[in-house]
């Protein structure tokens, strides 16, 4: 990796030196959505039973893009929508040099390499992502942290494949601008002092696609907490294409971090217990922490013709515990519909989750209807 860096920085002080850049061509993209959202049922009382409930939000990416005088190609974009509290905001930036070598990109909050969900054919989201906090530990991206990466050009390998590899110095979890410094919390024993993801995707015939990616924190742990297991995953994945029809299967590894002492594992305030720990130190699973969590996807479309697509999915997650107790899967499937006229999106998806947040019985349904216009 620190030969990787080094490659970055010769990159970035020759074309400071010997290029200068023309003025770029600004950009407006996005969507306006809004939706229906009707879930029921779950033993945790409001937080699945939430009832029926409307929300518009958007998705408005202002981009910029140009050429230097070498023949290196630049973009530029930053991404507005709204925050959890509904107040608009600015994250997701990118900025990346393109020539014949491949590309270079320094991502804020962006540039996400994992493929656990690069296999989904659902014609509007998957399952256990449209609104309903399932709880289930999916495979990690490095998106989370600001990034650094290397692509390589198309063209290079054989069967149209590419390999990005990506590396987070700091592992800072802030939408920073120039000059920015991390705070306390970015570089600590539980978030860890640098993640490195690296991602790999072929087309070796007509119509299949397959890939994989690995992710790894280092530099956790600490003088009371030991470093037991450190938090890693990856994941591969396969889709194929014929006529009308399209799949999609996945599997995800993920292991959470986990911390001890003295045989004994501890939380992060101290107090005595049994957890894991994700790359950010919140907690993954139930009560008692997970030792590895597997997931398996998979999912079909077909298109009845150029406006109307259908389509069925379902994800399953399973965990396998640090100590000896009840381990319940979480099982999410939901059926799809989506009508494209022009630039609007009709969509209507009707499904269920079985044992929200790994908890027996607490299964939950879900119907949502959505208008999605592109501008």
């Amino acid at each position: 990796m620190k030969n990787i860096m080094k490659i970055v920085l010769a990159l970035l002080t020759s074309v400071s030196l010997v290029t200068s850049a023309t003025a770029g061509e600004l950009t407006v993209t996005g969507s306006a959505k809004a939706t229906y959202n009707s879930i029921s049922g779950g033993s945790l009382g409001a937080s699945t039973n939430s009832g029926k409930s409307l929300g518009i939000t958007n998705e408005i990416d202002f981009g910029a893009k140009g050429e230097l005088d070498n023949g290196m190609t630049w973009n530029y974009q930053v991404q507005f929508d709204p925050s959890s509290a509904g107040a608009g905001t600015i994250d997701d930036t990118r900025l990346e040099l393109t020539s014949s070598y491949g590309t270079l990109g320094l991502y804020i909050l962006e540039g996400g390499l994992d493929t656990d969900n690069a296999a989904s054919q659902s014609v509007y989201g998957r399952p256990s992502d449209i609104g309903l906090a399932t709880g289930m530990t999916d495979g990690p991206g490095i998106d989370g942290v600001n990034n650094i990466q290397l692509h390589t050009p198309a063209g290079l390998l054989p069967f149209d494949g590419s390999v990005k590899v990506a590396y987070a110095p700091g592992n800072s979890k802030r939408t920073n601008s120039g000059n920015a410094q991390n705070t306390a919390s970015e570089g600590s024993r539980f978030v860890g002092t640098s993640t490195t993801q690296v991602q790999v995707k072929l087309s070796p015939v007509d119509g299949l696609k397959v890939g994989a990616d690995y992710y790894e924190v280092d530099g956790q742990g600490y003088a009371s907490g030991i470093l037991v297991q450190k938090n890693e995953a990856g994941s591969v994945f396969a889709t194929y294409e014929t006529g009308p029809f399209s799949l999609g299967i996945s599997r995800t590894l993920v292991a959470p971090l986990i911390l001890g002492s003295n045989a004994v594992l501890v939380h992060a305030d101290g107090t005595v217990g049994y957890t894991a720990y994700s790359n950010s130190g919140a907690k993954e699973g139930n009560t008692y922490g997970a030792r590895q969590v597997e997931n398996n996807k998979m999912s079909v479309a077909f298109n009845v013709n150029d406006q109307l697509s259908i389509s069925y999915e379902q994800e399953k997650s399973e965990q396998e515990l640090i100590v000896n107790a009840v381990e319940s899967d979480i099982k999410a499937q939901a059926v799809q519909a989506a009508y494209t006229t022009g630039g609007m999106t009709l969509s209507v998806s009707h499904g269920n989750t079985d044992n929200v947040n790994y908890v027996a019985n607490n299964d939950v349904k879900q119907t949502l209807l959505a208008m999605t216009l592109a501008f």
